[in-house]
């Protein structure tokens, strides 16, 4: 069995769990590199990514480089004569990088490639009513999400299931994955596999106000999985409208009764309790919102302070 050098990629709370259950099983961690610090929030405060607190925690070494091809920075990553890296929810990397180990570099990826390449496949395995999911490691190569998968694991994705509940469950099938993964290549055992380029392959495409927007026109269902592929964040929303005044709201959680009605698709039926809106084949019941400038709250106590006319709708 070859002994691991290991330098872990990676920035959000996702690649966290990951990194830990790499620490924890005592593996040689050269190095951890993590995303610049950024200003965040209104008083622009300096903020850390959740990977170099936890790094921080462990007193592991860090690197933030802002150019990934500069210079000083190949030569110190080389410096650390790591031979395996392993990349988990970080940025694309140039060849000079992913290369540069012996044993090459994998990443963890939070869908069965290769469906859902790209940035958001939590988000997009939801949206799109997917019952299966999974994660992948794989060799990166010059593409993205493209490279020769070392293993999957699958799992099942439940009917009320949210974006947040999923990520924290594929996160904890990431970390036995990557700890099989991490056996197999220092064992000699790996035998990874081109990708399949057959078929339908859907994308994970990166999140925007556009893409996040409900469209009302679409089956409750449809808007029922969007709502909940998006939640808690970055949340879906749309335009709440009620005579004069419109309000940009954001949808947390919600449910659908498929029902039939004659009401006009948008229209908004409102009592004390709470707010349903008209779709195609039924009503969307809105359970937690945020108004601008308001704090996220349920439908019936945001009713307490605010009454919606007969005319209220969405768009």
């Amino acid at each position: 069995m070859e002994k691991l050098r290991i330098v872990f990629m990676g920035t959000p709370d996702f690649a966290v769990g990951i990194l830990d259950a790499i620490y924890q099983n005592n593996y040689d961690i050269a190095a951890v590199i993590t995303a610049p610090d950024r200003p965040a929030g209104r008083g622009q405060k300096v903020k850390y990514s959740a990977v170099k607190e936890y790094a921080l925690e462990k007193d592991l070494k860090i690197l933030q480089p802002t150019n990934l091809k500069d210079e000083t920075f190949l030569q110190e990553l080389e410096s650390l004569n790591a031979n395996l890296q392993v990349v988990v929810a970080f940025r694309m990397l140039p060849e000079a990088v992913w290369k540069m180990p012996k044993l090459g570099t994998f990443n963890l990826h939070a869908s069965l490639l290769p469906q859902y390449r790209g940035a958001a496949p939590i988000n997009w395995a939801v949206i799109n009513g997917e019952t299966v999911t999974g994660v992948t490691t794989f060799f990166i190569d010059e593409k993205i999400d493209t490279g020769e998968i070392i293993l999957k694991e699958q799992v099942e994705i439940t009917p009320t299931e949210t974006a947040g509940e999923l990520h924290d469950k594929l996160m904890n099938l990431g970390v036995s994955t990557v700890l099989k993964t991490l056996t197999l290549i220092a064992t000699g055992n790996a035998k990874p596999e081109v990708q399949s380029e057959e078929g339908e392959i859907k994308t994970a495409y990166k999140l925007n106000k556009d893409n996040c927007k409900i469209d009302w026109t679409k089956s409750g269902a449809e808007i029922y999985n969007h709502i909940r592929g998006l939640s808690p964040y970055p949340a879906a929303w749309t335009f709440i409208v009620d005579e004069e005044q419109e309000w940009n709201v954001k949808v947390y959680t919600a449910s659908f009764d498929e029902e039939a009605h004659g009401l006009e698709v948008g229209s908004i039926v409102s009592d004390k309790k709470e707010i349903k809106v008209a779709v195609q084949d039924g009503f969307i019941t809105l359970d937690t919102l945020q108004f601008p400038g308001k704090k996220k709250m349920k439908a019936q106590e945001l009713l307490n302070g605010l009454k919606l006319s007969a005319n209220a709708r969405v768009k």
